[in-house]
């Protein structure tokens, strides 16, 4: 992704969430697709289009995104046990317990844990996929936070989470940094939304001179294509990554 004149990459370490999501694929093609293979109504708010799949379902939406960036990260450092997600009742979703065969049934408003699943013989992407699908049914803006912990936007770094919990809410994570020789910094931005729809890159509405990048500064707003987010609304991960 180009930078600005005179901006240089935040250095990422090796095995980061910041340094896996930088180096992240992008698809020749820049249009968007909903999970049906209908183009999206609105083309104009995407700046790229991670190579990463959607489904068939209308399941990866906004926080879905994020959960799924965080999930593929953690499976590619092998760090399986720290992969789970709080459901709307409070369950933790966690894949190792998938991976031995606990599976989740809906009773009532409260979600129950079964076994009756046989344990999966191989730890695999499909598994992961599969563990994922009921991750995005049951979790959402409103539940995400139980991962994430508020942070002031000065300490802004890549892998953090614009968040608005709720319904209707929604959820934005931050790609990259980069900073010049003034310490002034700029950061990029990538959703889902719905219906669910490829992962993009975000343009920058208000800076097209910086597209897609955004300026780090004392506004109190962040202004994106297809929502406004304000400055209090940034979280940073629980668990370092």
């Amino acid at each position: 992704m180009p930078l600005p004149a005179g901006y240089r990459r935040y250095p990422q370490t090796g095995k980061s969430f910041a340094a896996y999501l930088s180096n992240l694929q992008l698809k020749k093609d820049k249009t968007v697709y909903l999970y049906n293979g209908v183009p999206k109504a609105n083309q104009l708010a995407q700046y790229a289009v991670l190579d990463i799949s959607v489904g068939n379902k209308d399941l990866q939406q906004c926080a879905d995104a994020v959960m799924r960036l965080r999930a593929e990260y953690l499976f590619a450092a092998k760090k399986y046990d720290a992969i789970k997600f709080n459901a709307g009742d409070g369950t933790w979703l966690s894949y190792t317990a998938w991976l031995n065969g606990t599976r989740y049934r809906l009773h009532g408003n409260k979600l129950v844990a079964i076994g009756a699943a046989a344990k999966p013989a191989n730890n695999t992407h499909e598994i992961l996929l599969n563990y994922l699908n009921v991750v995005f049914a049951y979790c959402g803006t409103a539940t995400l936070p139980a991962s994430l912990q508020p942070k002031p936007l000065a300490a802004i770094q890549p892998g953090d989470v614009f968040l608005k919990p709720g319904a209707p809410g929604h959820a934005v994570i931050v790609m990259d940094m980069a900073t010049n020789d003034n310490g002034e910094k700029i950061y990029m931005l990538a959703q889902s939304y719905m219906p669910a729809q490829n992962i993009h890159i975000l343009n920058n509405p208000a800076k097209l001179q910086l597209n897609p990048w955004y300026i780090l500064n004392r506004d109190s707003v962040i202004r994106t294509p297809e929502w406004t987010f304000y400055r209090n609304q940034l979280y940073g991960w629980k668990q370092a990554g």
